[in-house]
């Protein structure tokens, strides 16, 4: 069974020694004069000619990885903006963008700022204790009160 395609890919940052046969640039195919070079999809490159192709970020400066697909070289937040999935905010409705980050309560997706206290709007770190009732977070005062008057389970995260 074939391996799934994976479009990230790393890049390595190489000190040039002097005494080595300078090495063609896979994106101007210049020979690489410079202190360092960047190996990236079994090609070596200048700092400057490994770029996003869509936003011309130098991928040398904004990680160790790139992504490919479609004959592009992309970064991170550009892979994710074309061929991401997005989804919508539990909370608010609202589109998230693949890029974004996101909570996670069982199978709710939230923005940042989306994820809080639907009852007193108190907003929610990660590790913070959440319940949720009715696929609604609650904080834990907003719970036990509604404990004292309903008597309903909790379901701790």
């Amino acid at each position: 069974m074939p391996l799934p395609f994976k479009p990230e890919k790393g890049i390595q940052m190489l000190s040039v020694q002097p005494d080595t046969k300078p090495k063609g640039c896979a994106g101007c195919n210049r020979k690489i004069k410079d202190r360092y070079l960047l190996k990236a999809l079994d090609k070596y490159w200048h700092e400057d000619c490994l770029k996003c192709a869509c936003c011309d970020c130098r991928l040398g400066e904004v990680g160790s990885t790139l992504y490919t697909k479609a004959n592009l070289i992309l970064c991170r937040r550009d892979y994710l903006r074309l061929f991401g999935v997005t989804g919508n905010c539990a909370a608010c409705s609202k589109l998230i963008p693949a890029f974004e980050m996101v909570m996670r309560a069982k199978e709710n997706v939230y923005h940042l700022d989306c994820f809080a206290c639907q009852l007193c709007n108190q907003r929610f770190c990660v590790g913070d204790k959440f319940f949720l009732k009715n696929n609604m977070i609650l904080c834990q005062t907003d719970y036990e009160e509604g404990l004292m008057k309903e008597g309903y389970a909790p379901q701790v995260r």
